[in-house]
Formats: C-alpha cells, structure tokens, sequence
C-alpha cells in the first residue's frame, strides 16, 4: 500500500507561484500513475494534472494548463506540482493520488491511494 503525503501549499498573492510535493512511501513509484486533484470550498473535487511514471504520459486539465508543470524524481520517490501564474480561482486543497494501474489520464476512481491534502490559497 503506498502513502502519499504532501506538501508545499502556503499563502502566494496573484501571479504568484508555488512547488507542490507528493512524497510516496511504502512502494517505488515507477510502476503507477500520479494525480493531482483539487477541491475548493463548496465545490466538487477537480482533476488537474497527472503523471504514469509506468508509461512516460503527462497530462493537464484546462484550467490550469499552460501554468502547471507536473514531474517526478524518481531518486526521491516524488512527484512535484510547479504551478505559476496563480489566481485566485486556484484557491483549494490540493491532493495527490496514486493509480496503481499506471494510466495517465485516468478517471478519478481509478486512483486508489490519497494523501491528506495541502491547503494554496491565493490572495493579496
């Protein structure tokens, strides 16, 4: 069973940045996938951005791609969220999951395995 912790959300001002962390123990990540979700207050939790370290795929979903990059160090066992260019739409917890199946992109229900979130908040 793999855990997933993460780490790097904080208080960040618009058109400000932030490195999200995903740190995986209990199992090496190089045979699943790595999602990145999102859930903001009242809403429904989002997809953002994943990673199959298994097939070498990258994905991001619409609202913030072309302003997130996703990667992963497999020496760490790590897979990190470079988000920039932030709004305050990006106000949410964050939340990585692991897909044991590898596949990027995947439905949400594919992956199995979350960690306890990180809170970004975006405001000046």
């Amino acid at each position: 069973q793999v855990q997933l912790v993460e780490s790097g959300g904080g208080l960040v001002q618009p058109g400000g940045s932030l490195r999200l962390s995903c740190a995986a123990s209990g199992v090496t990540l190089d045979g699943y996938a790595i999602g990145w979700f999102r859930q903001a207050p009242g809403k429904e939790r989002e997809a953002v951005s994943c990673i199959s370290l298994r097939h070498g795929h990258i994905y991001y979903w619409d609202p913030v791609k072309g302003r997130a990059t996703i990667s992963s160090d497999n020496a760490k066992n790590t897979v990190y969220l470079q988000m920039n260019s932030l709004k305050t739409e990006d106000t949410a917890v964050y939340y990585c999951a692991a897909d044991l199946h590898g596949f990027c992109p995947a439905l949400e229900r594919s992956f199995s395995s979350w960690g306890q979130g990180t809170q970004v908040t975006v405001s000046s």
